[in-house]
């Protein structure tokens, strides 16, 4: 009687967004458009408003047109790695056990912000950094791009296909769909169009997501 070696299948790799996804910021960017748009005596709700959907030269353009558009993005950056440096953080529920479970080999983050300020960011909110952090300064092109992604995935040595991409807004959904990746939407109420699985909240998705990296039960051990 024979037995036969069970093969393991091809090593699993988690990309996550941060800002929404893993660190809850909505009342800090909310804070800093609010604080930019007074500087130009501009309506904060409405700058808020055009912020959410579009990146900031593109803001800059629809709601402050007649100014300078790389001194109003220097303002801004000025206010955001004050607010970095000052403001209070906090990392959704579920953040702290997983990225903690997962090999830091294993798992990537993919933002549109900057290294200095997510790293000020996990600093303060006792979140691991990872090796591989994909910036807005790693690529030409930015989410919705698939090009962030897939980015993240060569500096890990991982095909797309083995890849999950954690994400919360539309924009991000799209890069990881369009890079042929598994994408899972959190801290949502309603399912982002496109995402193969939907959670209202980052920690419901936390055992899946272990469970989809090989740790079901693990204490971060492969």
């Amino acid at each position: 009687m024979t037995s036969e070696l069970v093969q393991p299948g091809p090593r699993k790799y988690v990309l996550f967004d941060v800002d929404g996804t893993l660190i809850d910021a909505v009342d800090n960017q909310r804070r800093v458009w609010a604080t930019w748009a007074g500087r130009y005596g501009l309506d904060a709700d409405e700058v808020y408003r055009v912020a959410l959907r579009t990146r900031p030269m593109e803001t800059f353009a629809k709601v402050a047109p007649d100014q300078d558009p790389n001194e109003c993005l220097a303002a801004l950056h000025a206010l955001e790695d004050d607010d970095v440096r000052s403001g209070v953080y906090a990392a959704f529920d579920g953040a702290s056990e997983l990225l903690s479970t997962l090999p830091l080999e294993a798992w990537a983050l993919v933002t549109s912000n900057y290294e200095h300020r997510v790293r000020g960011r996990f600093a303060r909110t006792g979140l691991p950094v990872p090796r591989v952090l994909v910036d807005a300064a790693a690529v030409a092109e930015g989410k919705p791009s698939p090009v962030p992604y897939l980015l993240a995935a060569e500096q890990l040595g991982a095909q797309p296909e083995n890849c999950l991409v954690i994400e919360d807004a539309p924009s991000g959904v799209e890069a990881g769909l369009r890079a042929g990746m598994t994408v899972w939407g959190v801290n949502a109420v309603v399912a982002v169009t496109g995402v193969h699985r939907h959670f209202a909240s980052l920690r419901e998705a936390v055992p899946d997501i272990l469970a989809f990296a090989r740790l079901e039960g693990s204490a971060g051990v492969v």
